[in-house]
């Protein structure tokens, strides 16, 4: 109600103000009433809460959300290490992805801790490394994985020895991505195995031959270098040197071909033809066998973090 001006009706006025008061009021205590008669109702009356509990985070999610875990999360889960590979003791190994391959924590020239991650496939992490030696002398050790017989102990489904007489381009190849830190002292390598007979125990006495990718910290191959060569588009440099001087042991030249480019990857790398260039400098026996073959880091000093992601080997029937 508006009022546009003061009227004299003031009696009329204060019964109006009376009787809306004790209405106002009226309608009050009776809300006041029904409340308490509410409240004061049997709890069983009141309308029942459920007893359901509301979805979680795992639970079925609103329309529009998803479930997927974060790709960091996937990572995670899958690649949770289910063996660890440490020390020098029986230079201890695992088979992996199904027994093709066997990881091989070969700590030969060190006692320092250092240890070795993988989660079942062809994949390994360094995943600590105390490793500390003279970059003049030998690496403190080479954690690997290989395809082959090593001492006996030979993976599922390969097919060696083959005679070197029988490698050429494309009868081997591989497959080999890496993680190389900044740091440490280390190579980044294949260490190819050769025996003079078709035996697949003991020790090989038919030579060695090396394949590097990279190199970190100022080491470099045994021996010197003493020619350059193109294999399959990849320029190397050969390096020679004595792989066994102990009188002890079978004696054989080490060969090692490093690329001149240095890289983390490659793709159908042709390891045999790589090999055959070698039998044709006479540096391995064309009579001899290849029995196993190897990729990993020749460590000197730390290198923790060293990792192979994954690894695949490939021969041609």
């Amino acid at each position: 109600m508006k009022w546009h001006s003061r009227r004299p009706y003031r009696t009329a006025l204060f019964i109006s103000v009376a009787v809306a008061i004790l209405l106002i009021g009226g309608f009050y205590g009776s809300r006041a009433f029904f409340s308490r008669s509410i409240a004061s109702m049997p709890s069983a009356q009141a309308p029942a809460k459920s007893k359901q509990p509301t979805a979680s985070k795992s639970g079925t999610p609103k329309t529009g959300t998803s479930t997927s875990p974060s790709p960091g999360a996937t990572r995670s889960m899958t690649n949770t290490p289910l063996a660890s590979l440490c020390g020098q003791a029986g230079w201890p190994e695992k088979a992996v992805d199904g027994g093709s391959y066997i990881i091989q924590n070969d700590e030969w020239n060190s006692t320092a801790p250092e240890c070795l991650t993988t989660d079942g496939g062809a994949e390994f992490t360094v995943a600590s490394s105390s490793i500390d030696e003279p970059i003049e002398g030998d690496p403190g050790g080479y954690p690997a994985i290989y395809s082959g017989c090593s001492s006996g102990v030979c993976t599922t489904g390969n097919k060696m020895p083959i005679q070197v007489s029988d490698l050429g381009p494309g009868t081997v190849t591989s497959n080999w991505a890496t993680v190389q830190p900044r740091s440490g002292a280390y190579d980044v390598g294949y260490d190819i195995w050769f025996n003079r007979t078709s035996a697949t125990s003991g020790t090989p006495d038919g030579g060695e031959l090396m394949i590097w990718l990279a190199h970190q910290g100022g080491v470099a191959p045994s021996g010197a270098p003493v020619a350059h060569v193109t294999i399959d588009g990849l320029a190397y440099t050969i390096w020679v040197g004595p792989g066994n001087p102990s009188a002890s042991g079978p004696q054989f030249d080490q060969i090692t071909y490093v690329m001149d480019q240095a890289t983390t990857s490659v793709h159908d790398l042709d390891v045999g033809a790589v090999a055959a260039d070698a039998a044709s400098r006479g540096y391995v026996a064309d009579t001899s066998y290849l029995v196993n073959i190897q990729a990993g880091f020749e460590i000197w000093e730390g290198s923790g973090g060293l990792e192979t992601k994954s690894f695949a080997l490939q021969i041609g029937t």
